[in-house]
């Protein structure tokens, strides 16, 4: 379950950052491979932060490590921290975004992905998307 604000007893295990990586209002998603945690389930690029590391480094990293883009930190919106509750954990959830001038191209790492597509956001809503990507995309671009 997703928070905007943080619950009662909530004791994270670690962060988590994503980004919506968008040009010419479509967003880039992501094909995870099956033998993946949540496997053959479309997202956006993320990851987990590592021990030291500010959010905004690990988001660069995760962007180009899963698509080869190199972000400037001037190019990033942090747009909202969210607090997630699973059953076995806590984790605190940042989502941003940057916006693209062009299209670049996107080179994915096979072991991790699948593919890649561009897709404009209520689109996206249709396809087999990793737990709660769709509650962040609804709230990121206000849709019902």
């Amino acid at each position: 379950m997703i928070y905007r604000e943080k619950p009662d007893g909530f004791s994270p295990k670690f962060e988590v950052v994503s980004c919506f990586v968008e040009h010419d209002g479509h967003i880039l998603l992501l094909h995870r491979q099956d033998h993946k945690p949540e496997g053959n389930t479309w997202g956006v690029p993320a990851g987990k932060v590592d021990a030291g590391e500010h959010i905004n480094e690990a988001i660069i990293r995760e962007i180009k490590e899963e698509t080869s883009l190199v972000v400037h930190d001037e190019q990033l919106k942090h747009a909202h921290t969210l607090f997630v509750r699973y059953p076995e954990y806590d984790f605190v959830y940042h989502i941003f975004h940057v916006d693209l001038p062009e299209k670049f191209a996107i080179s994915i790492q096979s072991n991790e992905h699948k593919t890649f597509e561009w897709i404009r956001p209520a689109d996206a809503l249709k396809m087999n998307l990793i737990l709660d990507e769709d509650a962040c995309i609804k709230l990121f671009y206000s849709l019902k």
